[in-house]
């Protein structure tokens, strides 16, 4: 059996190419967004105010769109690769995909990684290329290297009769011709109605529905968000929440609340069939994986396969001089409570209490999911320190093997030599190079997950700013031998103070400096980098001696240079495994585990005898 007057379709992209503002489009025209006094006029399912400051999608999100009396649940699905877990989910809930793909661009590595996901498991691609408005764009050449793409990812006959449409999102149009410049955005709508298939449902059945997404209502308790796959739910029933391991004594509650998503919101009702998509209310325990299920029929559908972590990182609580200052939250006790809360949602994520007071290691799948949720935390008032990334290593067929990643850079002909020195001391194996025209290449790489920390930031130096690059999980494979990649040493502050403009202009003589003067720093903590390979101890807070000689220079005020500051991102990627990011509300400070030098001094001579 089929819902006829539903489609549950997913929007999927590489990072910038157009999926948000597209959703805008099909929202006003439809008439269930329309701009009020004070109101967001645009990205208005990036509702997270880091979405918003970074341009990229975090969380999956779900809109519904009424067009002639069809409701067309659309999902919003992150394009970055280091959110797949959020990817794997809401896949499951839609019969159909969206593939945008920007018409100079043409497919990335993060469009590879979302739509093998989705032809995996079966669902209809759509193919829109976005913003035809852009100069240069080059519509034909995109549309064959879509098809080429979705013929290395194994797509079926069926899946490669996708139907291609020209848009442009931003302009709230778009058309079947690549020549001809649409009226609005319709032709997406009837795609959608003729391509994506209805869902399969039956609602004679037993209650069947997948919990895919979690929610938390302060009133309510926690919220499960998931397709209805077979019979109905009503306001106020017995529910069972069951998968594979409590099969036997399963969690029962009752489904306090059930909404349906309507525009950009949700609209309680008082029973749901299948084929929808809904939140329910009120069910206490329930996890990323269980079914709701009728406490007379049992059924408990196959768990949801999410990739493992591969990127890990200890979580401490802060203990630098400077703690409790700027933070609210500072015990292990509110830290801990903190992750369990996340781990709930966020099901790529995995939090081990370790052994010493005070600790924790979080695996995710990769350095920015991780540090999206430093950064979350931070602004919910936390305080902690955390250590440098380390890959999450397996033993396959009796070898050690480490996570790769397919890293593409598009860079300047000019430049491609400093960037192949770049990659060559990081293990990466070439791949692909293709001349893009304009005097610009693009490189294929397959690279150790560990050799991209830090990479970031000398790629755009070598570049000039120019380069662009983007990576996404490619696989595990034997471990490979990667060379200290930091070869510079630290300056570290030799006691408490500030910082002043005598001291500091005597040490950028030897290094870059991290801190202007008049900032308080701490015994331990690092003001700077060293231009030879060794950490050195120095006093930044040092005063000049006065006296009544007068002389010259005497007078001549310090020409300091900017310092360097960095934000969350690249100040993880910096620190060596001796050193920490002291992460405030208000500061990200760099240091070294062992703040008293002599401490310090002696633990790495035993380091060394052991």
């Amino acid at each position: 059996m089929k819902r006829n007057d539903v489609r549950n379709v997913a929007i999927i992209a590489h990072v910038d190419h157009g999926k948000t503002t597209i959703v805008d489009s099909l929202l006003k025209f439809s008439g269930q967004f329309t701009v009020k006094s004070g109101e967001a006029q645009d990205m208005v399912l990036d509702s997270n105010p880091l979405e918003r400051e970074r341009g990229i999608t975090i969380l999956a999100k779900c809109a519904s769109v009424n067009y002639k009396g069809n409701a067309i649940n659309i999902v919003d699905t992150p394009g970055h690769a280091d959110f797949g877990s959020e990817v794997e989910r809401v896949l499951k809930m839609v019969d159909g995909a969206m593939l945008m793909v920007d018409a100079v661009e043409g497919p990335m590595p993060q469009t590879r990684f979302v739509l093998r996901k989705a032809l995996a498991l079966g669902l209809k691609p759509i193919v829109v290329i976005n913003k035809m408005d852009r100069p240069n764009a080059t519509p034909s050449a995109v549309a064959d290297n879509v098809f080429d793409l979705f013929m290395k990812l194994g797509a079926t006959d069926e899946q490669l009769d996708f139907p291609i449409l020209y848009a442009s999102g931003r302009g709230g149009w778009a058309s079947a011709d690549m020549d001809v410049k649409g009226k609005d955005i319709e032709p997406v709508f009837t795609t959608i109605m003729s391509h994506v298939p209805p869902p399969a449902a039956d609602e004679n059945k037993p209650l069947q529905m997948q919990i895919t997404m979690l929610d938390y209502n302060n009133f309510l308790g926690s919220v499960g968000i998931g397709r209805i796959l077979n019979g109905c739910v009503k306001k106020g029933q017995t529910i069972a929440l069951v998968n594979d391991k409590n099969i036997d004594s399963p969690k029962v509650t009752k489904a306090v609340r059930i909404d349906k998503f309507y525009g950009l919101g949700k609209q309680e009702v008082e029973e749901a069939k299948a084929g929808d998509i809904v939140s329910i209310a009120g069910l206490e325990g329930v996890e990323v994986g269980d079914t709701a299920c009728g406490i007379d029929n049992m059924l408990p559908l196959p768990r949801l396969s999410i990739d493992e972590p591969t990127v890990s990182m200890n979580f401490f609580v802060n203990d630098s001089p400077f703690a409790g200052r700027e933070g609210k939250f500072l015990t292990s006790r509110r830290i801990k409570a903190r992750l369990e809360k996340e781990a709930q949602t966020n099901v790529g994520l995995r939090i081990e209490t370790l052994e010493d007071e005070g600790r924790f290691k979080v695996s995710g799948r990769g350095e920015l999911h991780l540090t999206v949720l430093i950064e979350t935390m931070r602004r919910e008032g936390f305080e902690l320190s955390v250590s440098s990334p380390e890959v999450v290593y397996k033993e396959i067929d009796g070898k050690v093997c480490e996570p790769m990643e397919f890293l593409t850079l598009d860079v300047e002909s000019q430049c491609q030599g400093a960037v192949f020195e770049l990659v060559g001391r990081r293990c990466a194996k070439l791949e692909n190079m293709v001349s893009e025209g304009e005097n610009r290449i693009r490189l294929e790489y397959i690279i150790p997950s560990r050799a991209l920390i830090g990479f970031k930031n000398e790629f755009l130096t070598n570049t000039r700013g120019q380069g662009i690059m983007h990576h996404s999980f490619y696989g595990y494979m034997p471990k490979v031998n990667v060379a200290d990649l930091r070869t510079n040493g630290v300056f570290i502050a030799k006691e408490q103070g500030k910082t002043t403009a005598y001291a500091l202009d005597n040490l950028q003589i030897s290094g870059q400096l991290f801190v202007g003067p008049g900032v308080e720093v701490y015994e331990g903590m690092i003001v700077g980098q060293n231009s030879r390979e060794n950490d050195l101890v120095v006093n930044p807070c040092k005063l000049k001696k006065l006296s009544n000689m007068r002389s010259k220079s005497a007078d001549d005020a310090p020409m300091l240079a900017p310092p360097r500051i960095m934000n969350l991102e690249q100040a993880v990627e910096y620190i060596a495994p001796d050193e920490l990011v002291e992460v405030t509300p208000s500061s990200a400070r760099l240091r070294k585990k062992i703040l008293n030098h002599l401490l310090r001094k002696r633990s790495s001579q035993n380091e060394a005898e052991e």
